[in-house]
């Protein structure tokens, strides 16, 4: 493995390894559970000291990139994927950047709609007799009493399944952290009753397009679900704001 130091002044030179091996990963030239050269190895390729390269091996297992083991067989190994992991990466960078920045409402909802759009449609024709079932156990019947934790909770639930039975991995790891941030960012308790009542009336439609099979229909009832969301946090953000209540 042929590894090029970088130039100095590029910032810390702990960042600089660990830029330079991300890169190789992320690239393929090393894949999951290749064996990365040892510390002392590391440190003559890079011409830096032992210190530095273990911080840099360090910030690399902190993004779930590389795995370390100790012992006679042990070293730093190139870590196989899992989405949660990712999850809850993407999910920690844009929960810091809608912190930071002025992410809108709608900004958050126009990503679910592009995301939760095309998966129901995927989910009408791909899902499972198990994965339907799933669905309906998300789906409260009008009326009941639940209090707002097993909505919210439900809410969640059924387009997590949703996601799921569209059966597409890419779509399930990037919409998740987008409903995380909007979790976060409005508590259960902030919608009312006919908030609620709307969302299940919705979850209905939806369901029934994906028990038919209709695609087209289940992408039509996923984008108007996720317009009527868009419309209630508005107006929940308005009034947690102070301003006058959305329409």
């Amino acid at each position: 493995m042929s590894i090029d130091p970088e130039e100095e002044g590029a910032g810390p030179a702990y960042k600089q390894v660990a830029a330079r091996l991300r890169a190789l990963i992320l690239s393929g030239e090393l894949v999951p559970a290749d064996r990365l050269p040892s510390e002392a190895e590391l440190s003559i390729l890079f011409k830096v000291s032992r210190s530095t390269t273990r911080e840099a091996l360090r910030l690399l297992s902190s993004e779930n990139l590389i795995v370390t083991s100790r012992g006679p067989t042990g070293g730093s190994f190139v870590a196989h994927p899992e989405p949660g992991h990712i999850q809850d990466f993407l999910q920690l960078n844009l929960g810091l950047l809608a912190a930071g920045s002025p992410v809108t409402v709608h900004a958050l909802f126009e990503a679910r709609e592009l995301l939760e759009t095309p998966a129901a449609g995927m989910a009408a024709t791909r899902r499972t007799p198990e994965q339907l079932e799933k669905l309906r156990a998300c789906v409260r019947p009008a009326g009941g009493d639940d209090d707002p934790a097993q909505l919210f909770e439900m809410n969640r639930a059924f387009h997590v399944q949703l996601l799921e039975a569209a059966d597409n991995v890419v779509l399930t790891t990037l919409a998740q952290p987008v409903f995380g941030v909007i979790r976060g960012r409005f508590g259960r308790n902030d919608a009312d009753e006919a908030f609620w009542g709307r969302v299940v009336h919705d979850h209905e439609e939806i369901l029934a397009a994906i028990e038919a099979g209709d695609a087209d229909r289940a992408q039509a009832e996923m984008r108007r679900h996720i317009a009527h969301l868009e419309t209630a946090y508005s107006g929940m953000e308005q009034h947690l704001a102070g301003g006058p209540p959305g329409d």
